[in-house]
């Protein structure tokens, strides 16, 4: 299943937006839903009719009179998680099941092996989905009952082609390379399976949380690799085959040139990946295991891993620079594990500045995604909602 309609909803007063504005609080009634969109009282009413009757909307009592009736106010049901979401990493995946509004009702982290190959680790994960909903998937497909899953969102660490729902060219998934996950999983839960990036999926879930109110903006993933989703007009922007934002396979001038997973040298994450400092590091004779390893020892002060970071910071920089300078965002945040890296995030902030043009960093923001370790599965759930939403 994909939401390629989903841009024909861009016009103002599209269901999804009429259900974001009552999600969010921006609007009670319809009367605010009428204001907001500038559409007629009777435009509004049928399009909010037609949310009530699959159960989207609901109406909660009566709001403030204004001086006639008293308004019916509105609400997104949040008696039962109705959405399930899957945020797939290298050594561990998020997992959890959100209400018709975004807000997280139970979730788990559990630790994975993604070398076990697709039709294990989807397997395990989708079992725990429908734990978490509390029912069996398949059993309320329709949406009827109270608390029936409605879709499920799934973010993949590699590239995706969205519009199938096929993984391809995994660097870091062996087994995984062509496997059709949306296939897959549409196979074992009668519901829509959306599958994106997972650095889509955390661009999403920021922004919808953080950034719904700007129009354009940046968001980078850096953990064991590298990769960015990018907003533009206020929707996700995925280009023709579903790989914009993918800057992991940048080349970043550096001599010697150290080897990419994908076969190239030079590459941003052969350079500056939580996987790439682990490798500087030992080659240095500091035994460092993993990522872990690698921030304690920054957070200790080691001289080492410090000037890696900032290297990093750096070397995440200049390819920003470049994407800064060509699409003028209005903020740009960091997120992952690497995030919180104080080194690397003031190398990263001193380059940007340093090689943007004066007026692409005027009104920039440069931060950390704030939303925390649930971002991604509420980036997977919006999707889910908004492709459960009908056009009008």
């Amino acid at each position: 299943m994909t939401i390629d309609d989903a841009p024909r909803d861009a016009l103002r007063g599209g269901p999804r937006e009429l259900l974001r504005w009552v999600a969010t609080g921006a609007a009670v009634s319809r009367a605010d839903l009428s204001r907001l969109s500038g559409l007629s009282p009777s435009t509004v009413s049928q399009r909010v009719e037609a949310l009530i009757s699959q159960g989207l909307l609901e109406e909660t009592g009566a709001g403030r009179s204004r001086g006639g009736r008293r308004p019916r106010q509105l609400a997104v049901p949040t008696g039962g998680a109705v959405v399930g979401a899957i945020d797939l990493g290298a050594h561990h995946a998020r997992v959890g099941a959100l209400d018709l509004s975004g807000r997280v009702v139970r979730a788990r982290t559990l630790p994975v092996r993604i070398e076990d190959g697709p039709e294990s680790v989807l397997g395990a994960l989708l079992a725990e989905v429908a734990t978490l909903v509390g029912s069996d998937p398949a059993a309320s497909a329709d949406g009827s009952a109270p608390g029936a899953l409605r879709g499920v969102g799934i973010g993949i660490p590699g590239p995706v082609q969205h519009a199938t729902g096929r993984i391809v060219s995994p660097s870091r998934m062996p087994g995984w390379n062509g496997f059709d996950v949306a296939a897959f999983c549409a196979g074992r839960v009668d519901v829509p399976v959306i599958v994106d990036n997972d650095a889509n999926l955390m661009a999403l879930g920021a922004h919808r949380t953080a950034h719904s109110e700007l129009d354009h903006a940046v968001y980078i993933k850096a953990g064991t690799g590298i990769g960015s989703g990018v907003i533009s007009s206020g929707r996700l922007h995925r280009g023709a085959q579903g790989s914009a934002g993918d800057i992991s396979h940048c080349r970043v001038v550096a001599d010697p040139a150290p080897p990419c997973t994908c076969g190239n040298a030079g590459c941003l994450e052969a350079v500056a990946s939580g996987a790439a400092l682990v490798t500087a590091l030992r080659e240095q004779g500091v035994p460092v295991s993993d990522l872990t390893g690698v921030i304690r020892l920054i957070d200790d002060g080691d001289r080492q891993a410090t000037a890696l970071a900032r290297q990093a910071g750096r070397a995440v920089g200049e390819i920003l620079a470049v994407v800064v300078n060509f699409f003028n965002p209005q903020v740009v945040a960091i997120g992952g594990r690497l995030a919180d890296c104080e080194p690397l995030l003031a190398s990263m902030r001193a380059t940007l500045y340093e090689r943007c043009l004066p007026l692409a960093t005027q009104t920039l923001l440069i931060e950390r995604v704030a939303a925390g370790q649930d971002v991604g599965i509420t980036g997977a759930a919006h999707l889910v909602i908004d492709h459960v939403v009908a056009p009008a």
